[in-house]
């Protein structure tokens, strides 16, 4: 039978949230993260913090990367009212930055709960205090499923979705679960975006194969249907609409062949939206059917809490919708220039270890002056490569630039950016460093 929690019962997790996350401002400043200033060395985190040192004068070494407290704020914030503009529940992505301090402001402005793909990340957020996790994955594996069952059984307050795409799939779940809860593990049938998508059932009749599989267990419990849309194949806006408004068909069909209607639950499950077509996803869930069940409509991107100069930035829905916002890129790394040995030639002293290279090169945005502190725009100056600590510049004639200047670069991929971080100083305007973001990945 499923248990729910009662009326004002309080989350195992979520009572010693505050603990954990005040744990990560006690740890010692040390070899471990890189950037951050010599003379800090045994200062706890929240001690350093305290000082507000200056991003630039206060001692931190370069390469460093920062995000900006102003657009992260931002950011938070736009996704936020988005959502509530649009009737959507929100479950960032949490594997973009694993990050439990940016988790619990995501939940605090408004988020249901986190995404997140594999066990260990699972595991990290419940470590957090995450009451609400949406595992965008299949999960069959044995230890992981017994963790979860664990989770569930300790704290009745807990709630986890995963996918399921396979009759085999199913069978393994409910061969690790047997006997392990009396909760049943909520599940939604992943409805792939096409041929050549990743994972995912490929038809409907498949879909239904599997809804009878899970049925057919005493551990699982089928509450809805998601896909990513980012998967289309050859993907535009007809082609992700049409593939959007199979998922709400095939939302319907269950519900009309009643396999939401038993075993306790309460509202269908709809999910979909990464971080380059939740505007597809926010109209053609706007258009969803009256069914027997409330409908949780469940946007999943992550990508926007740090934006970005490359990939998202020419990607991000805001593009299309520019009435609804825009987001603002968070992420700058400073370098320092290391080598000049022609006017057109320059290198920094950041490569591959600590800039995202996987979409797009950095992009050089601005440069401080060593000697005056000024700040100017990298005008005639562009990243055309990387190594593993060095980073290629090539300078246009006339373009002043010397040994020891910072050069500010932006980033593309936030997801490949995080993870080169455990501890990255938040940073206003003018440079004061406010907090620092632990990552646990």
């Amino acid at each position: 039978m499923q248990r729910h929690p009662e009326e004002g019962e309080v989350s195992v997790a979520a009572t010693d949230r505050e603990d954990r996350l005040a744990a990560l401002d006690a740890e010692r400043v040390d070899h471990r993260f890189k950037g951050l200033p010599p003379d800090a060395e045994g200062l706890t985190v929240a001690e350093l913090a305290a000082e507000r040192r200056n991003l630039f004068t206060g001692g931190f070494t370069t390469p460093v990367l920062a995000l900006s407290a102003e657009s992260l704020d931002h950011n938070l914030a736009l996704l936020e009212t988005y959502a509530e503009r649009h009737g959507l529940a929100f479950a960032p992505h949490g594997k973009t930055s694993m990050a439990p301090q940016l988790f619990a402001r995501q939940i605090e402005r408004g988020a249901w709960g986190i995404t997140l793909a594999v066990p260990h990340q699972v595991r990290v957020a419940r470590a957090f205090g995450v009451e609400r996790i949406f595992l965008a994955n299949e999960l069959v594996d044995a230890a992981a499923l017994r963790w979860v069952a664990g989770e569930l059984e300790r704290d009745p307050a807990f709630r986890f979705v995963c996918y399921v795409d396979s009759v085999r799939g199913v069978e393994l779940m409910d061969e690790a679960l047997r006997g392990g809860c009396a909760r049943r593990v909520d599940v939604v049938v992943e409805l792939a975006a096409g041929e050549g998508a990743r994972t995912g059932v490929r038809t409907e009749a498949e879909c239904a194969r599997v809804a009878d599989a899970v049925a057919g267990t005493d551990t699982l419990r089928l509450v809805g249907v998601a896909g990513y849309e980012g998967e289309v194949p050859s993907a535009d806006p007809e082609r992700v609409r049409a593939y959007l408004a199979r998922l709400v068909s095939l939302a319907a069909d269950f519900d009309e062949a009643g396999r939401f209607g038993t075993l306790g639950v309460d509202e269908i499950v709809l999910s979909a939206g990464g971080s380059a077509w939740f505007d597809s996803v926010a109209d053609v869930f706007a258009s969803v059917p009256e069914l027997s069940l409330p409908v949780l409509k469940l946007l999943r991107s992550g990508a926007y809490v740090s934006h970005d100069d490359g990939h998202y930035r020419k990607l991000t829905p805001f593009n299309r919708v520019p009435s609804e916002g825009a987001l603002q890129p968070a992420f700058r790394l400073w370098a320092q220039v290391v080598s000049r040995p022609s006017p057109e030639q320059a290198f920094i002293n950041a490569g591959k270890r600590d800039a995202a290279y996987d979409l797009d090169l950095p992009e050089a945005q601005v440069v401080r002056d060593a000697r005056t502190g000024e700040v100017r725009d990298a005008s005639g100056i562009s990243v055309t490569g990387l190594s593993d600590q060095h980073g290629w510049l090539r300078t246009e004639p006339g373009v002043s630039l010397a040994v020891g200047d910072w050069v500010g670069v932006g980033l593309s991929h936030p997801c490949t950016v995080f993870d080169k971080w455990e501890l990255i100083p938040l940073a206003e305007r003018d440079g004061t460093v406010t907090s620092y973001i632990r990552t646990l990945f």
